[in-house]
């Protein structure tokens, strides 16, 4: 069985004292199915973290967003394509930025900045809804580690 690796970030800015997270959506086409998600692709001969950077780059045009350490969220997920099942192993860091304008690839149809509730329930996986419950605790842990 083919193996494949990803990694992407699951983006967040401060907003009034709030936590706000970038969401991509992308319509069904082809072969791919309706999905809200993270920035995320193929891992490059480079540093798991360097292509979440590359990705956030490519996939929203933002360029400031820094990877926060003590974050790094990992599961497995297995898909079938024209050759057979093919597994696939997904990296999420936690990254942080100050710009809020996006530009989409055309990789994507749309996206949405979105408080954690909204965000769970626009998200299409719960592997991205579990990554994204343990991000907002990170980033709240962050914060009372700072009181």
């Amino acid at each position: 069985m083919p193996n494949e690796k990803s990694a992407g970030a699951i983006i967040y800015l401060k907003e009034d004292g709030s936590n706000i997270y970038l969401i991509l959506y992308r319509k069904a086409h082809d072969k791919y199915k309706e999905l809200w998600d993270f920035p995320r692709g193929l891992v490059e001969n480079e540093k798991e973290n360097e292509t979440a950077l590359r990705e956030i780059h490519e996939e929203t045009g933002i360029t400031d967003a820094k990877i926060l350490s003590g974050f790094k969220e990992t599961y497995t997920i297995f898909f079938r394509n024209e050759t057979g099942m093919v597994r696939k192993e997904i990296v999420l860091f936690l990254a942080e930025t100050k710009t809020k304008l996006v530009t989409l690839s055309d990789e994507h149809d749309d996206y949405k900045w979105s408080n954690h509730e909204e965000a769970l329930k626009l998200l299409t996986h719960k592997n991205s809804k579990d990554a994204l419950k343990k991000a907002e605790k990170h980033i709240n842990g962050l914060l009372t580690n700072f009181l």
